[in-house]
């Protein structure tokens, strides 16, 4: 009984390192920077760090199809480097001597790449699979409405188009009060009459006007 135990033991063991290797059919490797993500808070990669790589990758593919039964042990590390790369395969959870599509193993990891990067500390950068293309990151919504940060541009344009018109309109009332105004004293200064078809300057009222012929006879009969 102990012997066949071994025996099937050897032949799953064998069998998985067929199913886990560079190149294999399904397999992807991962490369992991910590040291550049965390700088001196960096952890060190050991089994328990496989351990949670392997549950986050199970919960990646039960979460991606509700008919996914992949246990922990489904999924296969190989070749760990002491840089932190390793690759990985998914096995059937049914037949076990088997993987899972790749195309399936890379939906359901783009599906969940942001909860594999945040159990690790790490993100797209930092944590790379390198068959499988980085997802965009979800959109940062503004804390402030767009709509209510369009109507403010609004209202600030209008209101400032507003002043200006007022501005605009009482400069050029004052500019037109100024140029009448120079008009009015212009014209007093240069105001002509035309007198027995010759121009004469206007009459002082106030101050009187003396005829130069008149004047001239007063001076000649004037007594000794």
């Amino acid at each position: 009984m102990l012997r066949a135990s071994l025996l099937i033991l050897s032949v799953v063991a064998i069998a998985h390192a067929e199913l886990c290797k560079p190149d294999a059919q399904n397999a992807f490797k991962v490369r992991i920077s910590i040291k550049t993500a965390l700088g001196d808070n960096a952890y060190a990669w050991d089994a328990t760090e496989e351990y949670l790589f392997k549950a986050m990758v199970a919960f990646a593919m039960r979460r991606y199809s509700s008919k996914s039964r992949t246990q922990i042990s489904n999924v296969l590390l190989c070749n760990v480097t002491d840089r932190v790369s390793f690759w990985f395969v998914v096995t059937d959870s049914s037949k076990n001597v088997t993987t899972v599509p790749g195309s399936e193993v890379e939906a359901a990891i783009r599906m969940n790449r942001n909860r594999i990067n945040n159990a690790f500390l790490l993100s797209d950068k930092t944590l790379q699979f390198l068959k499988i293309t980085s997802t965009l990151s979800p959109p940062v919504e503004p804390s402030t409405p767009v709509w209510l940060i369009v109507f403010g541009v609004v209202v600030c344009l209008s209101v400032a188009g507003i002043v200006f018109l007022i501005v605009s309109g009482i400069q050029k009332h004052k500019k037109k009060n100024k140029e009448s105004t120079e008009r009015e004293n212009l014209e007093e200064k240069v105001e002509v009459t035309l007198e027995n078809g010759i121009p004469c300057e206007a009459l002082d009222l106030k101050a009187g006007h003396i005829n130069g012929v008149f004047a001239a006879d007063d001076e000649r009969f004037t007594s000794l």
